[in-house]
């Protein structure tokens, strides 16, 4: 297994703050955010380093009913041979339903979502997994994720899940210790059981990340500090194994520049000291993991299993992001918690991508989309959905302020001026020409 050591996520706002860390052995990369043609300078810099850097997908969703994305295997592969990676890590979990499998509209849920433990469920990810090996230049690893919802009816726990995943694929592990703690504040999930059912030479690496606490619920927000728990699960699995790489991730609310570097600086600390803690273990508690094992391959026609799989994951995204009835066996607060979750990432990513949309709308901006949010799911990207929204307040004659919609309808228009016109687009126009003539 490539020895990593210990790493940091890169991410475009604490670029340079990463450049200067000392110790730093290696960074990851959201994969959908770079270009492999046009690296950014500071993650070329670090290569020229010799910094390894690891990307790391979010958008293929291996645990849904669908087979890959060919273009996204595709995409994945490019980034991992323009950064000369060992490997390139996915996550079980599916970001996607419905569609022409389901025949039923195709939803986005815009995060990670869990896949049901049961067996049928396992069958479809080790095929898309074994898909995923195939189209891939280098080693794949896969991560637990951390849920705020739980499925009815599972018939494995998570190490089992786990363990089989990687006995019947040979594939390897991204281990969270951050999404361990989740599920055990959310769903009386013990880690220690979890590592101790896992194949643990097949870990790649580790992540560690922070999280909060609200209303009984833990929320992996990436956007505050370590906490202790977190660490002692790390030096848990130190106990069992010599992780190859040990990654801190922070995605959001970052310190204030002259407080970033210390911050970071003190959690890699905490976190190379948890993995120094104790004697070498003598050996790895846990299966060892098997090859790739013959099964069934893609094949035309519709799959039972998928088609079941997909009809399930579509009825729970379509609860979550389109106000649907519950599906039967959920914890119907906890898909609230959820549906909320999901609608506040959506809002903060679209006031990045659309910064102006805060801009013109100041405080009103964050209510108005999670209104917006609550009936019209995520399904053509955060761009599009950042015209949609905007176009639908205009419809709605908003905002009220005269200056605020003149200035939403040019933003509006002056990036759907491609398009062929619409009934829309001359609403738009009209409304823009009334504004003109007060």
């Amino acid at each position: 297994m490539e020895q990593l050591g210990i790493g940091i996520g890169w991410r475009p706002e604490i670029a340079e703050a990463v450049e200067a860390l000392p110790g730093v052995d290696w960074v990851e990369v959201v994969a959908e955010n770079v270009c492999p043609g046009r690296l950014p300078d500071s993650l070329a810099r670090l290569r020229s380093r010799g910094v390894t850097v690891v990307p790391h997908g979010v958008s293929l969703g291996l645990g849904g009913a669908d087979r890959p994305s060919e273009r996204g295997l595709a995409e994945l592969a490019e980034r991992a041979l323009a950064l000369g990676s060992p490997l390139v890590t996915e996550h079980i979990a599916f970001v996607r339903a419905g569609g022409a499998l389901t025949a039923s509209p195709r939803l986005e849920a815009g995060h990670l979502l869990p896949v049901p433990r049961t067996r049928e469920a396992l069958d479809v990810l080790c095929e898309n997994v074994r898909i995923a090996q195939d189209s891939l230049p280098v080693p794949l690893a896969l991560e637990n994720i951390a849920a705020l919802i739980s499925w009815p009816g599972q018939e494995l726990t998570e190490g089992q899940f786990l363990a089989e995943l990687v006995e019947r694929t040979g594939v390897r592990l991204l281990i969270d210790v951050a999404n361990l703690h989740t599920n055990r504040v959310n769903h009386d999930e013990d880690p220690a059981a979890a590592l101790d059912a896992l194949p643990l030479e097949a870990i790649a690496y580790v992540h560690v990340a922070g999280g909060v606490e609200r209303d009984g619920v833990w929320h992996d927000t990436h956007a505050h500090p370590v906490a202790e728990p977190v660490l002692a699960i790390l030096r848990e699995l130190r106990s069992r194994v010599c992780p190859p790489g040990v990654l801190l991730e922070r995605d959001d609310d970052f310190p204030a520049a002259g407080e970033l570097a210390g911050a970071l600086g003190g959690e890699l600390t905490a976190i190379r000291a948890a993995v120094a803690e104790g004697p070498p273990p003598a050996r790895a508690r846990g299966g060892r993991p098997g090859g790739p094992r013959s099964g069934p391959g893609p094949r035309d026609g519709v799959d039972p299993a998928r088609e079941r799989l997909g009809i399930a994951q579509a009825a729970l995204l379509s609860s979550l992001v389109a106000g649907t009835p519950a599906p039967e066996g959920f914890d119907h607060r906890r898909l609230g918690v959820q549906s909320r979750a999901l609608a506040a990432k959506r809002a903060s990513i679209v006031a990045r991508v659309a910064p102006e949309l805060p801009g013109i709308l100041g405080d009103g901006y964050r209510p108005a989309f999670l209104a917006y949010a609550r009936t019209r799911p995520l399904r053509s990207g955060y761009r599009r959905d950042a015209l949609d929204f905007a176009e639908q307040l205009l419809l709605a004659g908003q905002p009220s302020d005269d200056n605020a919609r003149r200035l939403l309808t040019r933003w509006w228009e002056d990036r759907v001026a491609p398009r062929p016109p619409r009934r829309a687009g001359r609403i738009m126009r009209a409304a823009r020409a009334a504004l003109v003539r007060r």
